[in-house]
């Protein structure tokens, strides 16, 4: 019998409050994920400033906290995915307007930030329903991250070559050597992350109980 997880908590599936837990057990679950999404957000505002980091930043951590964030909120996209792309928006604008980043890469493409940012969120969310607290999970983890990741990267590298006006003469073969080049960094960047994320989640979350199997003492 397929076992079917009520939801996820900050490290693993919830088993949904039994009437001892319903009170101060809800708030500190309450607060506790709120503090984990308040983490992934100062994650991906704190590295948002380079793609692949500098001697003295960290790589950019966009691409793993919208995959993280559709494992762990899954349920609550629609504040919380609204939320983490206006955050990235935000953070670019202040960063062009205030600290002198370039904004080479802002153009019409931007938009479609949305819809790439969005597979990944999707990503995660497919993995929270498919999680069993077991070792396959990791592989599940890495095949849907890789091609949510590699989604994400067509969708924002294929509309900022073809439709963001700064590539004079696109070709194919132009196209296919800007993902020769950047492809490897930004997912091998990206597994990084998402391997620390696994090993912490591996380390400090507990497995679920089945509602039935609870009540069987």
């Amino acid at each position: 019998m397929t076992t079917k997880w009520p939801g996820t908590t900050l490290l693993g599936p919830s088993m949904g409050p039994g009437p001892a837990d319903a009170g101060m057990g809800a708030s500190k679950l309450a607060t506790r994920r709120l503090g984990g999404f308040c983490a992934l957000t100062m994650l991906m505002v704190l590295t948002r400033a380079g793609h692949l980091g500098t001697a003295w930043s960290l790589p950019d951590a966009s691409w793993p906290v919208l995959y993280l964030a559709g494992f762990y909120f899954g349920s609550q996209w629609r504040w919380a995915l609204p939320f983490l792309l206006c955050t990235a928006a935000a953070v670019d604008f202040v960063l062009i307007r205030d600290f002198g980043v370039s904004s080479y890469c802002v153009t019409v493409a931007y938009a479609f930030m949305l819809p790439a940012y969005s597979m990944l969120w999707l990503g995660g969310a497919w993995l929270r329903r498919t999680y069993r607290h077991e070792p396959r999970d990791f592989l599940r983890c890495a095949i849907s991250f890789a091609l949510a990741a590699s989604l994400c990267f067509l969708v924002t590298d294929a509309s900022f070559y073809w439709l963001g006006g700064r590539v004079t003469q696109p070709s194919l073969a132009g196209w296919g050597h800007r993902i020769v080049h950047w492809y490897p960094d930004f997912l091998g960047v990206s597994f990084i992350y998402i391997a620390i994320a696994a090993v912490l989640h591996a380390a400090f979350a507990r497995p679920a109980r089945s509602p039935v199997a609870a009540n069987v003492r």
